[in-house]
């Protein structure tokens, strides 16, 4: 049993509290901060449930947890989330997460805990992950700030955190507060995020109105105004529909994680996440090669896209924060299930794996996203910094 939090929790956020938080270094640059760690990252001597009643492969400890300890972070218990991270609402098999200033909305997800410990000040800055949007989309609903790293970030270790998809898993921050993003980023790497100039910048802006209610049209257009007075030049882009290829891959890896727990006769996941992976069994070999081939195209189509723009603003979310058990949401003329909705608008980032950064646009609960060519992150934080006024 976890041991209950010192304060309140009808979000049910908390997987895990300990007698003690583990404290960080006295001194180090990020010396007085406190930290959430999503119940994915193995910490020692805390226990890995993922949110789910299904055994788990062993971890070893997650490296960037120890070195957030190092640098002076604490660490105070482990968040919830959408189980296994295989989802974007934040259900799970202990009740799922509820939105923190509406209960009876979704949190988003999969990193659905740490998104709410950082709305309600609860830590200084929460650790998730990001398979398809699991940082961006809760951040985007939550109303704080997320920061998916270029794939393989140095900084940002998926060592020692239990894999959705390995192809696709980042590790990153989420905080309510964006200069607290660049003091974990700037104490990990070592180097200063300078302020950049938005003048002259070519922005791709991805508004594909067809999957976006009127909400999420307003959140993009009110922050591609914005951008327009920092003196960026706008221009229409688009993208297809990547799912074809990430709903493959995801699958596939994620079987193969839990292949063990999938061998037993009641393997324990949800009714739901079982449903998933047995599907992602049956998959053939050829179905599998042709989703990674699919994937190459994809990124060839982005990398040339960033021939032709610098920087990319898109959505995150379709809609507002949905109801808690909510199915389908309407967008426009259509009638959409609302996993596929969210997914689309976020896959083509993670599955790619270049860094985006998921900021609040001005419309309560739907934020939006700036994505910048791979391994561009300090320009990209850069730009946000002195788009929110930082010196």
């Amino acid at each position: 049993m976890s041991t209950p939090p010192a304060f309140p929790d009808p979000q049910r956020a908390w997987a895990y509290r300990p007698p003690q938080p583990l404290r960080g270094a006295a001194t180090g640059p990020l010396a007085g901060l406190t930290f959430s760690v999503k119940d994915l990252f193995a910490v020692e001597g805390w226990p890995l449930r993922a949110s789910t009643r299904a055994p788990l492969p062993l971890m070893v400890p997650s490296p960037l947890v120890l070195r957030l300890l190092d640098l002076g972070g604490t660490a105070v218990g482990k968040t919830h989330l959408h189980e296994i991270a295989m989802g974007i609402l934040g259900a799970n098999a202990y009740g799922g997460t509820r939105h923190p200033a509406l209960p009876d909305h979704a949190a988003g997800g999969s990193s659905s805990g740490a998104a709410v410990s950082a709305a309600l000040r609860q830590v200084d800055f929460a650790l998730g992950t990001d398979t398809g949007g699991s940082i961006r989309v809760p951040a985007a609903w939550c109303g704080v700030y997320g920061y998916k790293p270029t794939k393989n970030h140095p900084a940002w270790p998926t060592t020692g955190v239990l894999p959705l998809s390995p192809t696709c898993d980042h590790a990153g921050p989420l905080a309510a507060d964006f200069g607290t993003i660049l003091r974990v980023q700037e104490a990990l790497t070592g180097a200063a995020i300078t302020p950049q100039d938005w003048s002259g910048l070519k922005v791709g802006i991805w508004q594909p109105a067809d999957w976006l209610d009127p909400q999420a049209q307003a959140a993009v257009q009110g922050m591609a105004r914005r951008l327009e007075e920092a003196g960026a030049a706008l221009h229409s882009i688009s993208l297809p529909d990547m799912l074809d290829a990430y709903s493959v891959i995801v699958g596939h890896e994620a079987a193969q994680v839990h292949a063990d727990a999938l061998a037993l006769a009641d393997p324990g996941f949800s009714p739901d996440v079982l449903t998933k992976l047995r599907a992602a069994q049956e998959l053939t070999p050829s179905q599998v090669q042709a989703a990674y081939t699919r994937r190459e195209e994809y990124r060839t189509q982005l990398a040339k896209l960033f021939g032709q723009v610098d920087l990319l603003l898109a959505p995150v979310v379709p809609t507002s924060p949905p109801l808690i058990g909510q199915e389908e949401v309407q967008l426009g003329r259509e009638t959409a299930n609302l996993r596929p909705a969210v997914l689309r608008l976020n896959v083509p980032f993670s599955m790619l794996g270049v860094p985006a950064v998921a900021l609040p646009s001005g419309v309560d609960w739907v934020g939006v996203q700036l994505i910048a060519p791979w391994g561009q992150d300090p320009w990209l934080l850069g730009l946000v910094r002195a788009l929110l006024g930082g010196d």
